[in-house]
């Protein structure tokens, strides 16, 4: 959501964005699976930068008033590393993921937000995949939940894209659970001596008293309905 904000992506375009994202989620992790997530194994400090990132995210969230630039920076570091290899135009053209202009091919804004949300999915599934292979090794098992999880995300965003413009809390709700989910993916052994083996239970439950704080704050504060984002995106000129 925050992604689609960001690059201000039409509505009728983010179906097409996410079905590839969607495609795209499940071979990465069938990927990490069958790699048995061993950067993760050797390198567990890697945790720790994404646990910071998050932290950077939800303040950016919290902080931020105007939804076309909460959560990504002006110039992200996957942004300049995708113009090192291909221009990228301004403007959107229809449901394309490249276009071509004067005989000179660029990728589109569209392209971005699905580069964005592989690489974001590629972070979450970091930390997610090796949390998989704690509870079982079956192979089956953990690839069939991921697709059944991925799948469901589809309708759950725009679920959850719709509840962000009615419920005005919803926004700092979620805010508040990427910064739970940071101090976990950092302090995840602290939290283990201390709360005990079901710290991802009550953490769970953490963040479903926080989206139903949010909820009803929303219901007895209702959203003023907001003006409608610009059509320009934030990548430049052509």
């Amino acid at each position: 959501a925050m992604l689609f904000a960001f690059l201000r992506v039409p509505q009728q375009f983010q179906h097409r964005v996410l079905f590839w994202g969607i495609l795209g989620a499940l071979v990465m992790r069938g990927v990490m699976i069958v790699a048995g997530a061993s950067l993760v194994s050797r390198y567990h400090w890697v945790l720790y930068i994404f646990g910071a990132f998050l932290l950077f995210t939800a303040i950016r969230l919290f902080m931020a008033r105007d939804t076309s630039q909460e959560g990504a920076p002006p110039e992200p570091a996957i942004l300049r590393f995708i113009q090192r290899w291909m221009p990228i135009t301004s403007a959107y053209h229809g449901s394309k993921f490249i276009a071509r202009i004067d005989g000179k091919l660029f990728l589109t804004p569209l392209a971005v937000a699905l580069v964005f949300i592989e690489t974001t999915d590629l972070v979450f599934a970091v930390d997610s995949i090796p949390a998989i292979f704690a509870i079982t090794a079956d192979p089956f098992i953990i690839f069939t939940s991921n697709v059944f999880a991925i799948l469901g995300l589809r309708s759950l965003y725009f679920a959850l894209a719709g509840a962000i413009e009615k419920f005005r809390y919803l926004r700092a709700s979620l805010a508040i659970i990427l910064a739970v989910v940071g101090v976990k993916m950092l302090a995840a052994d602290l939290l283990k001596a201390w709360i005990g083996p079901d710290a991802n239970f009550y953490l769970l439950g953490l963040v479903a008293a926080i989206l139903i704080g949010g909820i009803l704050a929303s219901l007895g504060n209702p959203a003023v309905p907001s003006e409608a984002a610009p059509a320009e995106t934030p990548l430049g000129k052509d």
